[in-house]
């Protein structure tokens, strides 16, 4: 058969509907670094609850999905070879978490209380056109993440019991809404706060006790939540 006829039965046989859109993804800069889908394909959002204790992911498994938590607290952990647990982060409403350079999860994550998060795919970090607000999100927390983990470096290098509890108590207030008031309600156990810090639990209600005997916070009948009475002292603690 010519050519020519060739062409022809190949124009007789080729489908009539619009053609099939495409994602590209470009090659990883590096080993063992997942390449970040660009194209037009939609990646919903989903959204999920937890309940307290429950485990949203595991530390080593595949880093499929970041997310974002829409009410309820996060934290992150992981658990060393000696069997202890040691907290990274309390991710608050409005953070974002789980974000990963490799393609597994580093630190477990698991529910404080009741919580809802939003679960993205790890495809629209790098998404362009309505999602570049996402990406840049994504890249702002990142940073701040950093920068608490700057600051927790600081905490359990050089800083003494009572210094972390109340560096620990502002940076909270910072982040929650009801602590720009003064107070707030502490969703974690001081079991987490222990762990977070490096400290006995013990220790941590031996350090609460003297900060509210010395005037520097109040505590409510139930311990749960704090006011923050005196913020220069505290703040003067925490320099």
């Amino acid at each position: 058969m010519k050519r020519s006829q060739v062409r022809e039965v190949a124009d007789l046989v080729r489908p009539s509907e619009a053609p099939m859109q495409i994602a590209l993804a470009p090659a990883p800069y590096a080993s063992g670094t997942p390449s970040l889908r660009i194209g037009t394909t939609p990646h919903p959002e989903t959204q999920r609850s937890f309940g307290a204790g429950e485990e949203i992911f595991a530390e080593g498994d595949r880093a499929r999905f970041f997310y974002r938590v829409v009410s309820g607290t996060v934290r992150t952990c992981r658990i060393l070879p000696d069997g202890r647990r040691q907290i990274d982060a309390f991710h608050l409403a409005g953070d974002i978490f789980g974000v990963e350079a490799g393609t597994e999860h580093r630190f477990g994550a698991e529910a404080v209380g009741e919580v809802r998060v939003i679960a993205y795919r790890r495809e629209r970090m790098l998404l362009t056109g309505d999602d570049g607000a996402l990406a840049q999100e994504v890249a702002a927390a990142t940073l701040r993440a950093l920068a608490r983990a700057q600051e927790q470096m600081m905490r359990l290098g050089r800083k003494s019991a009572r210094e972390r509890i109340a560096s620990f108590l502002l940076d909270l207030a910072d982040r929650m809404t009801d602590g720009m008031a003064g107070s707030l309600r502490l969703p974690m156990s001081r079991t987490d706060i222990a762990d977070h810090l490096g400290l006995t639990v013990e220790s941590v209600s031996r350090c609460v006790t003297q900060l509210e005997r010395d005037g520097l916070i109040a505590l409510s009948p139930d311990r749960h939540s704090v006011r923050l009475r005196d913020r220069a002292a505290l703040r003067h603690l925490d320099a």
